[in-house]
């Protein structure tokens, strides 16, 4: 909400200077995000009026003027604005004015010619934003005036930021109540007097939408001129609200909205047939709006028709077939209340926000709608010398909102606050905010004003109260009581362990959008079970991420877009997937990683990250577990968004925990990847469980090493031999390693040698020979039995 101070002041006695005023709106909850100065720097500037104008003798689009400033004589002024013509009456910053731009007017000197001023645009005045010619003023202010006078500067447009409750300050009238309340001050605000009516005009008014438009109201102002001029007050006033002056049946409605806060629309009545009816619109039921284009509704739309076509969205934009244009002698008024959830998100589903759905999507005083209609149709009729026809209208009073009393008790609102505020303070602040109060045996029941339907509950009533009092009377207290902490589970660790360690290993965490593209997910292929949202943010993040690799892939993408050659990023989130009833959510952990295995150095050889070290970081995360058994790795049934070659099943206690690998080549060419990238992604409720460590005794007895190499076929991993031997030999296997792998030359196709080391020891006596060569023999038993193996002679 946008307005000007001065016109603020104008409705509401203010005991305090501007920093007061916008600190008090800002600790009531009316945050002041925006004040924008006017007029400050001006002196100097004064109305001007073009008595003469000739053609430049060497210049085709500048003009040599004589304009009347108040002097003994006109000033001679050269001006290139193409609106500049005998008559007009524009801003004239004098020699020795500074502009608010900084720019210091002296005596010039254009193509040859003298000038003595500048005639200004309202862009170069500060007023405005409109550059495209001289700020033109109306014909009755005075020549010589001092701008200032004539635009009522200084002033200033302030901009605040409400929260949607609080739609009732999306008005000039509740605003100022609300500072009233604020200031123990006098309001300015009359009620506007029924309009004379001078036309018999009349049109049926019908309602067919039931609750979502209860009230519906419309007057015929005929006879209108309209090409008469927007007065000056009115249209700074919109300007300073951040509305452009456009025609006086526009204007006039822009203003009544922005002074009451019930939007208004009009109609050309000459183009109407008929009945006005509130409707549903039908399925694929177009409409081309005010701004041109043309938009196809469903029954979920209120729309406003005639007996003929469709003149409107309600509560949102007019249709251009009915709308006023120059040509508009006879106006329809329209003035309604139309229920919030008849409105709300419907102007964005057609990529609009209009003043109107703002307000009626946040809700507008249902009292408001007579109000502003009779203060419209007394301005048109004042300003364009229109004839107000008798008020038309229809109403289903079951269905307007209804006010119901709200108790506040004295020990609540003691409590709540932490303050004792006395009774009469507290009357004073519920009246001030126009609430009937009655007391009672333990406080006081208060009736809202049909402005504040936000007031539902006690607690609605515990704010208001301290928002009026001040939020800074709040006492300060340290909280005191023992606080239980509750202790973590020796047995799980915490995600934050998990980060902890990839952190350690020079990973940076990310946090990405939980919302992703589902186009993106089906180059991913996880494009199936998707959980989809029913009011997207936008195309790009219309579904819920089933995986967390997309997101970490794009900030990788983004990363080396911006110069980053190594990128190792890491994110703990949640993912989601349609379930039977809800959604499923689910914790993961998922890791990228492209570019140098180690930062740039001299002391070794710089590479590519590859698959093994990857790997590595992912062991040690797992190795927090403290079950190094339990986990290992396969190449079987791997996603399609893995490399077929190079990447791994991760496996705990043989159920799937997660992925490791490449991404898939073709996956990163659909990206844009032009290098290898590394991922990596773990189930967190399989990672987390945690084996406790228990003592065990050293062995007294020395070890015995044997050495193995066996012949095997190469689809055959070493996790199944470690599986194999270790199942063997049991207890007696101590540690078991592999130092030595051979493929090629005296082995056939598809084999390979695998030399391992057996390192057997027994915690009750000391191994023999026979030991020794048993154990070796039980495990080439296993070995030739399960991984087809043999002895490598």
């Amino acid at each position: 909400m946008k307005f000007s101070e001065k016109w603020l002041r104008e409705l509401v006695d203010i005991p305090a200077d501007r920093e007061a005023l916008l600190r008090r709106l800002t600790m009531a909850g009316l945050e002041v995000e925006d004040v924008e100065l006017l007029g400050a720097s001006l002196d100097g500037v004064v109305v001007g009026e073009i008595v003469a104008a000739a053609p430049h003798p060497d210049a085709d689009r500048l003009q040599v003027c004589s304009v009347e400033a108040g002097l003994d004589a006109p000033l001679q002024i050269v001006c290139g604005a193409p609106n500049a013509r005998v008559g007009l009456k524009a801003p004239l910053a004098t020699v020795g004015a500074t502009l608010p731009g900084g720019i210091q007017i002296k005596k010039a000197k254009l193509r040859g010619v003298e000038s003595f001023g500048m005639l200004c645009s309202a862009k170069e005045l500060g007023v405005d934003s409109d550059a495209s010619g001289l700020m033109e003023l109306p014909a009755e202010v005075r020549a010589g005036a001092p701008l200032t006078e004539a635009l009522g500067l200084p002033d200033a447009a302030i901009e605040i930021g409400l929260t949607p409750n609080r739609s009732d300050c999306l008005g000039m009238w509740g605003l100022a109540r609300d500072v009233a309340a604020q200031f123990d001050s006098a309001l300015k605000i009359e009620p506007p007097p029924a309009v004379a009516v001078d036309s018999e005009a009349s049109r049926d008014v019908r309602l067919d939408a039931g609750a979502d438009c209860p009230r519906y109201l419309g007057r015929i102002v005929e006879g209108i001129d309209p090409s008469a001029p927007t007065p000056l007050w009115m249209a700074e006033r919109l300007r300073r609200a951040g509305l452009r002056p456009i025609s006086v049946v526009v204007d006039v409605t822009n203003y009544v909205m922005l002074e009451t806060g019930q939007p208004l629309h009009a109609f050309d009545n000459d183009r109407l047939q008929g009945a006005i009816t509130v409707r549903r619109a039908a399925e694929g039921e177009k409409l081309t709006l005010l701004d041109g284009n043309e938009v196809a509704l469903t029954p979920e739309f209120l729309m406003i028709a005639d007996a003929s076509a469709p003149l409107a969205v309600a509560g949102i934009m007019g249709g251009q077939a009915s709308s006023v244009t120059d040509a508009t002698r006879n106006v329809f008024l329209e003035s309604a209340h139309f229920a919030p959830t008849a409105i709300s998100g419907r102007a964005r589903k057609l990529g609009l926000h209009t003043d109107a759905s703002h307000r009626f999507e946040r809700g507008v005083d249902p009292e408001l709608p007579l109000q502003a209609l009779e203060r419209a149709s007394a301005l048109l009729c004042e300003l364009a010398g229109g004839r107000a026809g008798p008020r038309l209208g229809a109403e289903r009073l079951e269905d307007l909102p209804k006010r119901e009393a709200v108790a506040l008790r004295r020990a609540r609102l003691t409590r709540v606050l932490g303050l004792q505020i006395e009774d009469a303070a507290v009357r004073r602040i519920l009246e001030a905010l126009q609430c009937t109060v009655e007391d009672t045996e333990d406080g006081w029941r208060a009736l809202p004003p049909s402005h504040r339907f936000d007031i539902e509950r006690e607690e609605d009533l515990i704010e208001e109260v301290i928002r009026i009092h001040g939020y800074e009377h709040i006492p300060t207290h340290a909280p005191s009581g023992e606080l239980a902490l509750k202790a973590d589970p020796e047995e799980r660790l915490k995600p934050l362990d998990l980060g902890r360690q990839l952190a350690s290993r020079d990973y940076q965490e990310a946090l990405c959008m939980a919302f992703v593209n589902a186009e993106l997910l089906q180059d991913w292929g996880l494009g199936t079970d998707t959980v989809a949202l029913a009011n997207p943010l936008s195309a790009d993040l219309a579904v819920m991420r089933p995986s967390l690799l997309p997101g970490l892939i794009e900030a990788l993408r983004r990363n080396r877009a911006r110069q980053q050659a190594r990128v190792r990023l890491f994110e703990l989130g949640n993912t989601f997937r349609a379930g039977a009833d809800a959604p499923v959510q689910t914790m993961e952990l998922a890791m990228v990683a492209c570019g140098s295995a180690h930062a740039e150095q001299w002391g070794q050889a710089a590479r590519d990250v590859d698959f093994h070290d990857i790997k590595g970081d992912v062991e040690s995360v797992l190795a927090l577990c403290a079950a190094p058994r339990a986990w290992s790795f396969d190449a079987e049934a791997l996603p399609h968004w893995l490399h077929p070659g190079r990447g791994a099943r991760v496996l705990r206690d043989g159920e799937v925990a997660g992925y490791v690998g490449v991404l898939h080549p073709r996956l990163a060419a659909a990206l844009d990847l032009e290098t290898d990238v590394l991922v990596a992604q773990l189930q967190l409720e399989t990672v987390l469980p945690r084996t406790l460590p228990h003592a065990q005794p050293v062995s007294r007895y020395p070890s015995v090493r044997r050495d193995l190499a066996v012949e095997l076929p190469e689809t055959v991993s070493w996790g199944a031999v470690d599986a194999c031997v270790r199942g063997a030999l049991g207890a007696r296997l101590a540690q078991l390693l592999v130092f030595d792998r051979y493929s090629g030359k005296g082995l056939g196709d598809g084999r390979k040698s695998l030399a391992m080391g057996l390192i057997l020891q027994d915690a009750s006596r000391t191994l023999t020979d026979e030991d020794a060569d048993q154990c070796v023999a039980d495990a080439l038993a296993a070995l030739e039995r399960d991984c087809m193996a043999r002895l490598r002679g």
